[in-house]
């Protein structure tokens, strides 16, 4: 894997340099072709095929078990996403699977000693789906022949639905007897071989899904749409096989097609509504190219598999393409589009020997990277192991919704049962027709969809302003706090210092100061030393000897007369400085082997957005507080420039925590926001939280929410778009409410036809997905504006 660097030459003999293709599998090995349910899925077995999708467990007590995330082809609804469980729970090694029916991504921990890929893949593939890894799932080709079997059969249940409406539409504009019987049932015949086509091929996945869920003992969502479309097709069979016998007075092949036309229609535009929905965090999480160009020791490149690439390998990005691993840029100068990463919309440029990371674009020209981490390594891999949890998590509601599904489906075929047998007293001919719209308008796919898809919408919102949703419950969690809590270093401050005042000796101006302590403070990591660094430009520097850095006191060098110059503290100075006026801030002394010559005042620097991101949040009435360890005099002016309520200084990691769980216990709801390790149990503790992008990564994995771009305004923005998903919650709970209590009883009392069922069934799963679109149609800070707060 791994080969040797070879120096590039930079400029033209970078330009075009041979290429040839390396013969590496790609991730199907001997496939060519799509994975189906008749493979082995040995594939999925392989250990470095699984390094795409599978991430080892190092928790305690878990130790060993792993956790893949793959897509599930073939769902087309909530029903779909519990019948693929429950194909997985039960079998050996598996400690959990959960399926997000809006993403269609399943979440499966599992334990390699006691199982494999290939047979869980196995088991998926007999329930009737098939399990991909994302790349292969999202591809172009994939989703066009998904988009092309759903079109044929919706073209096929629609065809057949205008042909059966013209044969049944005499029926419906003439008196009874005007008809002679052999022309009736002459059109009887043909709306009954019209009818084949839509009952064995378009109305397939419907009986497919039902049947694997009676095979393990449950009830399923398609369960009673599959027994309506079949009761249905059998009763008017009958009555057209024998026109005398009890059901012949009615055949009801037009309700039929035009249910089942209705129905796919619906689920194709649910489909589309929700790939669109889940779109935003497909587009971000396959950003990656599958292959990509390499340099060999020869100098010649070769196209290899990203997952094949290694550190210290040398590799070409086109114009257009992502960067497939962390790098180092080799040419003179990049233009990058970092969007993913900092949710800065404008591109940047990054020069010769910056770094540039995976999944941002290269945007004007083939630019030449060295890598530097690859794989699980780079931050790409940690933002999407963030985006893929949140994209499997079943919000509380969502969980709450699918355990009402359940025993109310159970409830639809009693009541279905009941009301055909009552109406079978009245008049048998409209006993079936009452049984199977029960059966139909009841089915609860609106009260599924109604959560998952509205919190999935926001998420993708968010993840396109580069705001990354670990946990999809923590949108309702957000949505009722009173009480924000702000850590101030690097959340409300920048992490580095800034010049704030230069004071100097007399006959030296402030740039002859500034010069020369940068030049000093060059090649220090110091804050200090980088801020004075920051401050005069790089060209015109004092050119210094014996240039070194007296460790925990300061920089020192020799100009070239030989006098000898130091920049630190005032021990280190051995000058005189005059009296501080800023005891509370760092202040840097400049000296030579005359005395004193400078001191520079430096503060902390606080964000831009940081005093209208707190005014904003007390504009709406939340409580918030500065809760920091630093010294009381800095807190306390950083808390008065932004505007906090409280400010809590010199407080410890275990004081932060006791602070917070004092405000829990006064009923209070906390939302956190830091960035430091020190954080990592405080936002742990809070009620939700967030951490900023160059957080440590215990303070990530701790938080709820990762703010890439570090704005604080990003916190106001999330939290209008969490008010308003829940808003949009509770408007399609409602409606799934409303629409099950005024459909239900207009079935039972005979008022609402098969096809008016399929049609009314299909509306509100529709309904309740649009609604969602319009959270992600809306920038963050609209979503308060204007999402109405009706329900």
């Amino acid at each position: 894997m791994n080969q040797a660097v070879t120096t590039l030459p930079v400029g033209p003999a970078l330009a075009d340099p041979p290429i040839r293709t390396a013969q590496a599998p790609d991730w199907l090995g001997e496939h060519r072709g799509p994975l189906t349910v008749t493979d082995d899925f040995a594939v999925l077995d392989d250990p470095l095929e699984q390094q795409a999708f599978t991430e080892r467990i190092q928790a305690e007590g878990q130790e060993g078990q792993a956790e893949s995330v793959l897509m599930v082809q073939g769902m087309y609804c909530a029903a779909c996403a519990d019948t693929v469980e429950s194909a997985l729970q039960g079998l050996p090694g598996v400690r959990e699977a959960r399926v997000h029916a809006a993403t269609r991504r399943l979440r499966v921990r599992w334990d390699p000693s006691l199982t494999r890929m290939s047979t869980l893949a196995q088991a998926v593939g007999r329930a009737g789906y098939r399990l991909l890894p994302m790349q292969q799932a999202l591809s172009i080709s994939q989703r066009l022949q998904e988009t092309r079997q759903a079109l044929w059969r919706l073209f096929v249940a629609g065809f057949c639905m205008m042909q059966v409406m013209m044969y049944a539409w005499p029926a419906y504009v003439t008196a009874p007897g005007e008809i002679p019987p052999d022309i009736d049932q002459l059109l009887r015949w043909a709306s009954w071989v019209i009818s084949l086509p839509v009952v064995f091929f378009a109305s397939g996945p419907f009986f497919r899904s039902a049947w694997n869920d009676l095979r393990r003992g449950r009830v399923g969502m398609d369960t009673p749409v599959s027994l309506g479309i079949l009761v249905t097709f059998l009763v008017s069979s009958a009555a057209t096989f024998d026109p005398s016998g009890p059901w012949g007075a009615e055949v009801w092949f037009d309700s039929l097609t035009m249910f089942v036309f209705f129905l796919l229609g619906g689920r194709y535009l649910e489909h589309k509504a929700r790939d669109r929905t889940a779109g935003a965090l497909d587009s971000l999480m396959n950003r990656l190219p599958a292959a990509c160009e390499r340099q060999t020791g020869d100098g010649i490149y070769e196209t290899v598999s990203i997952r094949r690439l290694a550190t210290g390998d040398v590799v070409r990005v086109p114009a257009g393409e992502a960067f497939p691993a962390d790098g180092e840029l080799l040419d003179e100068r990049a233009t990058v589009d970092e969007a993913l990463l900092t949710g800065e919309s404008h591109p940047l440029t990054r020069t010769r020997g910056e770094h540039v990371v995976a999944g941002s674009f290269n945007l004007a020209g083939p630019v030449h990277v060295r890598l530097l981490r690859v794989g699980g390594d780079t931050r790409f891999a940690q933002i999407v192991r963030l985006m893929e949890q949140a994209s499997t998590e079943k919000p509380r509601l969502a969980i709450l919704a699918d355990r009402v599904a359940a025993p109310f489906l159970v409830l639809v075929l009693l009541a279905a049962a009941l009301a055909g047998w009552y109406w079978w007293q009245i008049d048998h001919t409209q006993a079936f027709a009452v049984a199977v719209a029960v059966l139909i308008v009841t089915c609860p796919c609106a009260l599924s969809l109604a959560t998952p898809a509205a919190m999935l919408a926001s998420a993708g919102s968010l993840a396109r302003k580069g705001v990354l949703v670990r946990r999809l419950q923590a949108f309702e969690t957000l949505a009722g706090i009173d009480t924000v809590v702000f850590d101030k270093t690097g959340t409300l401050t920048h992490e580095g210092l800034s010049l704030c005042k230069v004071r100097t000796r007399p006959g030296l101006d402030r740039a002859q100061a500034l010069a020369l302590a940068a030049a000093l403070a060059q090649g220090s990591l110091h804050p200090a030393s980088r801020a004075l660094a920051r401050e005069a430009p790089g060209a015109g520097l004092p050119h210094l000897r014996d240039h070194a850095e007296v460790a925990g006191q300061g920089m020192q060098g020799r100009l070239p007369d030989g006098t000898l110059v130091r920049l630190g503290s005032a021990g280190f100075c051995g000058g005189t400085p005059p009296a501080s006026r800023d005891e509370d801030a760092p202040v840097v002394h400049l000296s030579d082997e005359r005395g004193w010559m400078a001191s520079f005042v430096l503060q902390e620097s606080l964000r831009a957005d940081a005093a209208a991101a707190v005014a904003s949040l007390r504009g709406q009435g939340l409580r918030t507080l500065l809760l920091s360890g630093d010294r009381p005099q800095a807190a306390g002016r950083i808390a008065q420039a932004v505007g906090v309520d409280e400010v809590i200084a010199q407080a410890s990691p275990e004081r932060k925590l006791q602070e917070i769980a004092a405000m829990q216990a006064q009923g209070r709801r906390v939302a956190m926001v830091g960035d430091g390790l020190n954080d990592g149990p405080v936002l742990a503790r809070a009620d939700t939280s967030f951490a900023l992008g160059h957080a440590a990564p215990l303070a990530q994995a701790q938080s709820d929410f990762v703010i890439q771009g570090a704005s604080v305004m990003d916190v106001v923005d999330t939290l209008h778009l969490a008010r308003a998903t829940m808003r949009v919650v509770r408007q399609n709970l409602v409606w799934a409410a409303v629409y099950n209590a005024v459909s239900v009883p207009l079935a039972l009392v005979g008022w609402m036809p098969p096809w008016l069922a399929g049609l009314g069934m299909a509306g509100s799963s529709l309904l309740v997905i649009g609604n969602a679109l319009r959270l992600s149609a809306r920038s963050p800070r609209q979503g308060m504006a204007e999402v109405p707060a009706t329900a």
